[in-house]
């Protein structure tokens, strides 16, 4: 440990969640959580949307604790154990033994398909390295957070995030890194157009297994992820915003039809998302190029990436949507940066949390 534990110190923390441009959508490795194929990803801002999450480290408490959006976790259930194993990952790689309390909180709605969890995870593995005193590398970080949330990976850098497929069976060489920072590209904006806030039937990790177990078709997507990423880097270098729109629309629309396709078919989008998809192509039709990219991750809600330049027109476009009760509301957001520690005096933590345990 680099590091001097303080367990009289509160470690707060704030991230963002990230839209993946070019998806991650299967595992090789489910344990590990090693994709199929590498992914590239716009992590937000963190003033759009965010995490924030304190940990306090302590021998008084004898078990770890975790609260999400003011409701406290049930810790032996096999989908937050799952997520919640990088506490003690990262415990071990401490050597210590004290247990965690950890409060955790999005402004934005969790589980919907708008990456809390990429955003979860990100900051808690953060946060986790400041209290423990690892002192662990960014790279090292996102190896970590890989195996909470694959996606969570990139959200601990900002700007234009891949995380690398890597080929070794232990996962030392499937990690993110930053293409780009976010001054590359600073016209570029992603309007979140919020369909729906109900939790999604069918968790990732399901559906991701679901698919690659069941469907045929899926045989070529990691082969044709990669080459579209590697064209994707390319404009994206070269700021040509028609092509990047192109190849942000076309991996959307293949994930989703994977998922269609699967038996028994997984549906994230509903009605509203396909009027949104329409509005958007239609828009580019009238426009005679594209100005705009629509893309969903595993829930309804879209994210509609622009310029600046063109962004007073898909508003003007999305108010349609509004007036018809098909979207209720749109988060404008930059491209962002990775997580940050807050102020010492800054806490979720209140005598609430160090309340009554799950189950009691």
């Amino acid at each position: 440990m680099d590091g001097k534990l303080d367990t009289n110190r509160v470690f707060t923390a704030e991230g963002a969640p990230n839209i993946a441009l070019i998806k991650y959508w299967g595992k090789r490795d489910e344990k590990l959580i090693l994709p199929q194929n590498s992914s590239i990803s716009l992590t937000l801002s963190r003033d759009t949307l965010h995490t924030t999450t304190s940990v306090l480290v302590s021998s008084k408490l004898d078990e770890d604790r975790f609260y999400l959006d003011g409701e406290i976790q049930d810790l032996k259930d096999k989908d937050v154990a799952e997520r919640f194993g990088i506490v003690g990952i990262m415990r071990k790689m401490a050597g210590i033994r004290e247990k965690v309390l950890i409060v955790s909180r999005n402004d934005f709605p969790t589980a919907s398909g708008m990456a809390s969890s990429a955003s979860g995870i990100a900051t808690l593995v953060y946060v986790l390295n400041e209290a423990f005193g690892l002192g662990l590398s960014t790279r090292k970080l996102s190896i970590v957070a890989r195996q909470g949330s694959g996606s969570a990976c990139r959200s601990l850098f900002g700007g234009l995030v891949e995380w690398k497929r890597g080929a070794e069976p232990d996962g030392s060489d499937s990690y993110a890194e930053q293409v780009f920072d976010e001054k590359h590209w600073p016209e570029l904006m992603d309007n979140i157009a919020i369909v729906s806030q109900e939790k999604k039937k069918v968790p990732s990790r399901a559906g991701m297994k679901q698919t690659v177990q069941s469907n045929p078709l899926y045989a070529s997507r990691p082969a044709a992820a990669e080459k579209r990423l590697s064209e994707l880097t390319e404009v994206y270098g070269k700021k040509d915003f028609e092509s990047l729109a192109e190849l942000i629309m076309a991996d959307s629309n293949e994930m989703h039809a994977l998922m269609l396709s699967t038996r028994p078919s997984i549906r994230y989008l509903n009605r509203s998302s396909y009027k949104v998809m329409d509005l958007i192509e239609g828009l580019n039709l009238s426009e005679g190029k594209n100005i705009a990219a629509y893309t969903f991750d595993a829930g309804p809600n879209a994210h509609i990436i622009t310029l600046s330049k063109h962004n007073a027109k898909v508003m003007e476009a999305l108010e349609q949507l509004k007036a018809s009760g098909d979207v209720f509301d749109v988060r404008q957001s930059k491209i962002g940066q990775g997580p940050s520690m807050l102020g010492k005096d800054f806490s979720l933590i209140d005598d609430a949390a160090l309340g009554p345990k799950a189950g009691n």
